[in-house]
């Protein structure tokens, strides 16, 4: 398959699909799939801009809201992750993974997915170790603290990715990078062009622990990264379960039998209108249909099934199961999956977009003010297909009702709250 990934998008899709175009003109082939690594700033009007966390500057729409109104449709299917920019409400909305705009998919907190063969793994967010193990307790309306903690990767999604290990990933997608990659590749040339990593990555600190942790148990064929805001690739090899770092030098007799190796690649930014666009051409690990599009993994189904009792909203994460006590509940939700669900369920069988927010241009409450919050049908029907509650944004039950996971209910009249609502697409589904 011929994939296009870019870094960090900063809002510039229509830059990211105009570059695709033109490779494929001059390089006469066709890009199969385009995958985004983050910072997608997925903002459906002026409120959502309330909920991106930017350092300085002013905040600007970019250039999703068109794909999510519908003036524009994005030319071949687009898989995201969320990054440290992003208008996190939205991405809540779809906590489980799910279309933020038509052809254009979100892999959720944490996800795994396949298109055409490929099995693709990733995790939003960046690492911050003082929430790691925190639950997701943050609620619109964001306050400057959890405006980016919500964003901050925690346990939970780890432990659920760690489980994929016994079937090959063919791409791993994070914004982060993991824990000391960098000592994997041409890192004083690295340390050239970006100095400040200079400290970090010479104490073997540059990056997410956590992540490390997924590299060497997951082992996955490519791994790729953005954040960081420049073009680096290495080679990680696997010794028996350790990542072991490079030998200064080599030996010809060297014994490569017993390592896998996971080649890395971090990409750069969209600047202003400009995309750096890549494209790489992959081929899956193992064997598998060719003509179903994207598709749920079923061992994914059947880990957020088996983990769901674990999936935290308040500040407190309730105890974690162990890694080694999970592999029976796993197995027993899987057979459950592939009885009524299957092992290939089209994506688009399930989860069919729905716009929830207004569009820009048509806000219902003033821009200078917070969003509202809002069920999302996909999500409802993600919850559905797998029996389990939806606990991520439900359908108010009444009219005073303040016990939605993400209601704002602090803040905001729930009466106000439910109106708005029910003037959206999505709860006429209902």
């Amino acid at each position: 398959m011929k994939v296009a990934v870019q870094g960090c998008c900063h809002g510039q899709l229509d830059a990211i699909y105009e570059q695709i175009q033109s490779l494929e003109k001059d390089n006469e082939y066709k890009v199969d799939l385009l995958l985004i690594g983050g910072d997608l700033q997925a903002a459906r009007n002026h409120n959502d801009l309330h909920c991106l966390a930017i350092k300085e500057g002013p905040k600007s729409l970019g250039g999703f809201h068109r794909y999510y109104s519908g003036e524009k449709l994005a030319p071949i299917l687009t898989i995201v992750i969320g990054g440290n920019h992003e208008a996190s409400n939205y991405l809540w909305e779809l906590f489980h993974g799910g279309w933020l705009a038509p052809n254009i998919y979100y892999l959720g907190f944490a996800g795994c997915v396949r298109v055409n063969g490929l099995r693709i793994a990733g995790i939003s967010g960046i690492y911050n170790r003082s929430h790691y193990r925190l639950g997701h307790f943050e609620r619109v309306p964001f306050t400057p603290a959890t405006l980016r903690s919500v964003y901050h990767t925690r346990e939970y999604e780890i432990l659920k990715l760690s489980l994929l290990a016994s079937s090959p990933i063919d791409i791993f997608m994070s914004h982060d990078w993991p824990k000391g990659v960098d000592r994997f590749g041409d890192f004083e040339g690295l340390y050239q062009e970006k100095p400040t990593f200079r400290e970090d990555g010479e104490k073997e600190e540059l990056g997410s622990p956590p992540l490390r942790q997924l590299l060497t148990t997951l082992k996955p064929k490519q791994w790729l990264a953005a954040h960081m805001h420049v073009n680096f690739s290495a080679v990680v090899s696997h010794h028996h379960n350790t990542l072991s770092s490079p030998p200064a030098t080599t030996s010809s007799d060297s014994d490569a039998s017993d390592s896998i190796e996971t080649r890395f690649q971090a990409f750069n930014k969209c600047t202003d209108h400009q995309a750096s666009v890549e494209v790489l051409t992959i081929e899956p690990i193992a064997d598998g249909p060719h003509d179903v599009g994207l598709t749920y993994d079923a061992e994914w189904l059947a880990i957020s099934r088996a983990l769901h009792p674990y999936l935290s909203l308040t500040r407190v994460q309730d105890p974690l199961p162990k890694f080694t006590a999970m592999s029976s509940e796993i197995a027993r939700e899987l057979d459950w999956v592939k009885t009524n669900i299957g092992t290939n369920k089209p994506i688009s069988d399930v989860q069919v977009f729905c716009r929830t927010a207004p569009r820009a241009g048509h806000e219902r409450l003033p821009k200078n003010e917070p969003p509202l919050w809002y069920t999302n049908s996909q999500t409802e029907a993600f919850c559905a297909m797998l029996q389990i509650q939806n606990k991520i944004n439900p359908l108010p039950t009444d009219e005073g009702s303040m016990n939605s996971p993400l209601g704002g209910g602090e803040t905001r009249n729930p009466r106000k709250r439910s109106s708005h609502f029910n003037e959206s697409k999505a709860t006429r589904r209902r």
